[in-house]
């Protein structure tokens, strides 16, 4: 189990664990909090993460805006494929390709799960990630991909 998993795991068995993993990863990387999200799920091949539909994430039509979709959505790739990756292996986004399927105007989930398999493997990596609205109704579609490498 790498570092992120044993910190996910450690504020698990607290009361509030979850919201404090998910301050914890915002004071890492400050820009994800703008969206204030909530991990609801991660292990090793998934990871779930919701965020509340508010003024500060909503544009002039009153829905949530692209942008925070596409925050949310590299949090949950690169929060899932940090918390799956081998040891001997790194990586960094190359790109996003995002598609916007319906008007989001309610609180959002997003899904990200992979195969496992080809994580020890040089190469591009594209992970999808699916964001839902209250519903069950696919608003929005990202696929992100990763360039896996071996660690210098």
């Amino acid at each position: 189990m790498n570092q992120l998993m044993r910190v996910y795991q450690t504020c698990r068995k607290f009361p509030f664990g979850k919201i404090i993993f998910s301050k914890l990863v915002c004071f890492k990387a400050p820009y994800f909090g703008s969206i204030k999200p909530l991990f609801v799920e991660l292990k090793p091949g998934y990871c779930e993460i919701v965020f509340k539909k508010r003024r500060a994430v909503t544009n002039h039509l009153k829905t949530i805006h692209a942008i925070a979709m596409c925050n949310v959505s590299e949090l949950a790739a690169g929060t899932l494929i940090e918390a799956t990756i081998p040891r001997t292996m790194r990586w960094i986004p190359k790109g996003m390709t995002v598609s916007y399927l319906k008007m989001a105007k309610t609180d959002l989930k997003a899904i990200c799960e992979i195969q496992t398999d080809r994580l020890d493997q040089i190469g591009d990596f594209p992970m999808t990630v699916n964001v839902t609205d209250i519903h069950g109704q696919d608003v929005f579609c990202a696929v992100i991909n990763m360039y896996l490498s071996l660690k210098k």
